[in-house]
């Protein structure tokens, strides 16, 4: 009797260690297979918002016409598909939701670029520009949190430089 328990504690042991750290695995689903493609997109969203801001500004109709045409509607759908990402472990749900607010808030700030272009209102820029600001360091902070829990469950994260979001 002794040793049918001794055999089942040990059989119990093994089954449990070979079972992995669910977060580790969603941890890893996420970077490697769900966000690289996402990463991509935002990354040539940024880049057409970047092609009609700052320095590569020319005027006030090409960064209109480039925010409704082209950005403001991809990154909408961006967010639809980041909203769309299924995660299995509430420790990653968490900061996959804040960066969902991010992008968030970086629309909103497309839209008041939008508005303030066709009210000729500088104020409204200025409230777009600090939105921007927000959202981008909302957005660090989520790579930080996603750098965390990664070093947290053993998993090692390397960097994309394509990708701006990881």
């Amino acid at each position: 009797m002794k040793k049918y328990i001794v055999a089942s504690f040990l059989l119990m042991l093994f089954l449990l260690s070979g079972c992995g750290d669910p977060v580790q695995d969603d941890l890893l689903d996420y970077v490697n297979e769900k966000m690289p493609s996402l990463g991509k997109e935002e990354t040539k969203i940024l880049g057409k918002y970047e092609d009609v801001t700052g320095p590569n500004y020319t005027d006030d109709q090409t960064l209109y016409d480039a925010l409704k045409v082209e950005i403001i509607p991809a990154y909408n759908q961006y967010i639809e598909d980041l909203e769309s990402v299924k995660l299995e472990t509430e420790e990653l749900r968490k900061i996959h939701e804040d960066y969902i607010e991010a992008a968030n808030i970086q629309a909103s700030a497309f839209l008041t670029v939008i508005t303030a272009l066709e009210n000729q209102d500088s104020g409204l820029i200025n409230e777009a520009n600090q939105k921007l600001n927000t959202a981008r360091k909302m957005m660090r902070d989520y790579q930080n949190a996603v750098e965390k829990l990664a070093k947290e469950h053993d998993v090692k994260l390397e960097k994309n430089k394509d990708a701006k979001s990881l």
